[in-house]
C-alpha cells in the first residue's frame, strides 16, 4: 500500500507515525469492516481452485465491524510514541453508514473465512509503514 493511498487504515497509521492530527468525517460512528491482505489472498485462491463449478459472484470480505473512530482509537493505542490527537470534520454526503459483508456464501462454498484478527493486521501494517516512513526520511537526507 502507498502511504498517501487515501484509504482510512493508512491514512490513520501514517498521520500516527508522523505525530499529525487523525481525522475522522464525521462522528465516527460510521462502520466499516477491514481485512488483512492474507485472507483476502486465500479466499481468491479458494475461489479460482474450488472444482464445484461455482463461478460467483462471491464476497470475500471481513464481516467484523469497526467504527472510524474505535479504529483511529485502537491504531493510537498501537502506537503508543505518537502525540496525535483526533479531530473531526464534516461528513461527505456520499459517506455510507454501514460496510459489512455477508460471507455465507464464501463459507459454504469455498470453505473460506478471515482468520487473521484486526489487530494482528493492523501491528503488521504498522510495522510496514514504519518501514516506508524510515525509508523516506532516509531519503530526505
Amino acid at each position: 500500500m502507498d502511504p498517501g493511498d487515501g484509504r482510512v487504515v493508512s491514512n490513520f497509521i501514517v498521520q500516527a507515525l508522523k505525530n499529525e492530527d487523525i481525522t475522522i468525517y464525521g462522528d465516527g460512528s460510521q462502520t466499516r469492516s477491514f481485512q488483512y491482505v492474507d485472507d483476502l489472498v486465500e479466499g481468491m485462491i479458494r475461489m479460482m481452485n474450488n472444482d464445484k463449478d461455482f463461478t460467483g459472484p462471491v464476497n470475500i470480505g471481513n464481516p467484523c465491524e469497526f467504527t472510524i473512530k474505535e479504529l483511529a482509537e485502537k491504531v493510537l493505542q498501537m502506537i503508543p510514541e505518537s502525540t496525535s490527537k483526533i479531530v473531526y470534520k464534516d461528513l461527505p454526503s456520499d459517506d455510507p453508514r454501514q460496510r459489512k459483508p455477508d460471507i455465507s456464501l464464501a463459507k459454504e462454498k469455498l470453505g473460506w473465512a478471515p482468520t487473521v484478527q484486526v489487530d494482528d493486521g493492523l501491528i503488521k501494517t504498522i510495522q510496514y509503514f514504519k518501514s516506508i516512513i524510515c525509508k523516506q526520511e532516509k531519503a530526505k537526507v
